[in-house]
């Protein structure tokens, strides 16, 4: 299992939505991101992705305004 971590904080929507499915495309199934954000919308619009590209957040916590997500990769669809 490879695990990346992505940075994503100061971006605002979509970006790092955008970030994060470029570097799943290059993980297998299996691997995990470790991403951490600052935009307000991540949250709702992680879950709503990682539901949509049947890939599981492992966990979730929020410091002050920064956002980190740990999503492991499902199969590619």
């Amino acid at each position: 299992m490879n695990t990346q971590s992505l940075n994503c904080q100061g971006m605002n929507c979509p970006m790092p939505i955008v970030e994060l499915t470029k570097t799943a495309r290059t993980l297998a199934e299996g691997d995990q991101i470790e991403v951490t954000a600052t935009d307000l919308a991540f949250k709702p619009d992680v879950e709503a992705w990682a539901r949509r590209m049947g890939h599981t957040i492992e966990s979730y916590e929020t410091e002050g305004e920064l956002q980190k997500a740990v999503i492991s990769l499902g199969p590619p669809k």
